[in-house]
């Protein structure tokens, strides 16, 4: 068996249909592509072009639904990279091959086909996953939905027991999953704390909540009937999730399903998927019940397209962008009508006063941008300086930038790591660079490390255009853009000028101006002089930052229905 990386020319055609727009929605670039394992005693080309879905018509290797798009196939040359070694020992994979978990089983993707989770941190493969089929998907479905019919049925105290049962086993195995997020991603050792803590929270959480909820009685005018709304688990979720908390993303979609009675599909990012697995191994290992969470991670046409336009999802649910979120909803409504919760993308304005604690204002802007290298959907992406303070402000945020340690590793004990893919060190500088060119000044850093890893400097740049492009585009990395503003009627305008709308900041000792700001800010989330996030404070957006919330005991209501029961009195 051989052990194929797609990350050569081949993948130049191949990454046109995993892809798509890589600028509007970040996904695998050529050298990420999923692996595969060959028997060298068959066609190796014809293998290729079968598992990957792709064909060659007249010299060309072509990628389906897309005529004319292909490039040049040299036989010569595919075969001598088919006689190379392996790219790597396995034994040299810190976590090794991971499985899909499906039905309560660890299984290898049907067609055999794998991929190399990368390290952000070295660029270098960690583990290797099972790469899920179209055959995988739709078992993962019908087994979901047999699932849910068990774990629907039982007995809230028998699913509470499981649940915690779950927990504790995540906590058992702590280190171990601390350590699959810090290498997937390029986490620190601290920001992993945060991904566990989340979805144990999470899962003790609901447990207690669900146990809140009763039937309402709902009086009758005419005193001839008895009413009352019960809530019942809706069905099977599928969640997608995004890469920049593989645990936290994860687990504040399994614990409200659980607890609900709902079975879930996981399917975690190609870029961090190797925690969720570990998860399918600790649900294997303690038996859990079948069919209830299932672990899947493919390519959009033999996985994500599949379980999005089944029937059987009665809940869509994610993290990740507008852009995603727009397609799920497009592929999921062809064939029925399914509930959506969505959390999406923000871009969020930090919005500081001249009578603000400016001491506190930069230690909480410099950590938000920062922390996960930047890669928080709640960091501040505009950064509104009163200009009475604009200088100080500007100068403390440079200060704490340029004292932040780069690096990975549990000993090292760095401030911030890498980006988590070479993408995202791309689109920064694109954006920084446009910026730049239409006359912003960058005050400190402003390149990508010159190392292995993906590794980009803590950087502020300077705008006096309240209208700059770079303003309208959630930068997901570590770059603080910092504009001025005269009085609360400009910057309001300012800060509402977007169509994302999940977190907001402001900074201000007067009480009238915090009032304003939390009336008239379009955003789903004010923070005033703080920050503050927590499993029971509901977490969600407006516009086009999401549908439904994470977190909170709302969260619970996406995944049941209610149901009016109304008895006739004799």
């Amino acid at each position: 068996m051989y052990h194929i990386q797609w990350g050569t020319w081949i993948a130049i055609s191949a990454a046109a249909h995993f892809v798509g727009n890589l600028d509007k929605n970040p996904g695998r670039m050529y050298n990420d592509l999923p692996t595969m394992e060959l028997d060298r005693s068959e066609n190796a080309l014809r293998d290729i072009v079968t598992k990957c879905d792709l064909t060659i018509n007249n010299g060309l290797l072509c990628v389906p639904n897309t005529p004319g798009l292909g490039v040049d196939v040299n036989m010569d040359e595919l075969e001598k990279y088919l006689d190379k070694e392996t790219h790597y020992n396995e034994k040299e994979l810190k976590f090794g091959n991971k499985k899909l978990y499906i039905n309560g089983e660890l299984r290898d993707a049907s067609n055999g086909a794998s991929f190399d989770v990368i390290c952000p941190a070295d660029e270098k493969p960690v583990a290797n996953i099972a790469w899920a089929s179209k055959e995988d998907a739709k078992l993962a479905l019908q087994t979901a939905e047999e699932g849910f019919k068990h774990w629907s049925n039982l007995p809230i105290k028998e699913r509470l027991n499981w649940i915690d049962k779950l927990r504790s086993k995540i906590l058992e195995k702590s280190d171990l999953l601390r350590s699959s997020i810090m290498r997937e991603m390029g986490k620190t050792w601290k920001g992993s704390e945060e991904d566990l803590t989340s979805i144990t929270n999470s899962l003790e959480y609901y447990s207690k909540e669900i146990t809140k909820r009763h039937d309402i009685e709902i009086e009758d005018k005419e005193g001839t009937h008895q009413h009352k709304i019960v809530s019942q688990p809706l069905g099977v979720t599928v969640a997608f999730l995004a890469y920049n908390f593989p645990l936290l993303n994860l687990g504040f979609k399994l614990g409200p399903a659980l607890a609900a009675g709902c079975s879930i599909i996981l399917k975690p990012s190609e870029f961090s998927p190797l925690s969720a697995y570990i998860i399918g191994e600790i649900c294997h290992e303690i038996n859990f019940p079948k069919g209830v969470v299932t672990v899947i991670c493919g390519d959009v046409s033999n996985v994500g397209i599949p379980l999005c336009e089944s029937k059987t999802p009665r809940l869509i649910t994610m993290i990740g962008s507008t852009e995603t979120a727009q397609k799920l909803i497009e592929q999921s409504s062809k064939t029925s009508i399914k509930r959506y919760s969505m959390e999406c993308g923000g871009n969020a304005p930090f919005i500081v006063f001249d009578d603000a604690d400016l001491e506190l204002a930069i230690n909480i802007g410099a950590a938000l941008k920062v922390s996960n290298t930047g890669q928080i959907c709640v960091a501040p992406n505009r950064f509104y300086i009163h200009s009475s303070v604009l200088k100080e402000f500007t100068e403390g945020m440079v200060e704490k930038f340029k004292n932040t340690t780069i690096g990975f590793g549990k000993e090292n004990k760095p401030g911030m790591g890498p980006l988590t893919n070479k993408q995202s060190v791309t689109k920064v500088e694109r954006i920084l660079k446009q910026a730049v060119a239409e006359g912003g000044k960058i005050e400190c850093g402003g390149k990508a490390l010159e190392q292995p890893g993906y590794y980009f400097e803590p950087t502020v740049i300077s705008l006096n255009n309240p209208k700059a492009p770079i303003l309208q585009e959630e930068i997901f990395g570590p770059v603080a853009t910092i504009v001025p503003f005269s009085t609360k009627e400009e910057v309001i305008e300012y800060a509402n000028n977007t169509d994302a709308g999940l977190a907001s900041y402001v900074f201000s000792k007067n009480e009238e101006t915090l009032q304003y700001f939390s009336d008239k800010l379009e955003f789903g989330e004010v923070q005033l002089n703080g920050v503050k996030y927590d499993i029971y404070l509901p977490h969600g957006g407006v516009k086009n930052s999401g549908i439904g919330v994470d977190c909170s005991t709302y969260a619970l209501d996406d995944y049941l229905i209610k149901k009016r029961v109304s008895k006739a009195l004799n």
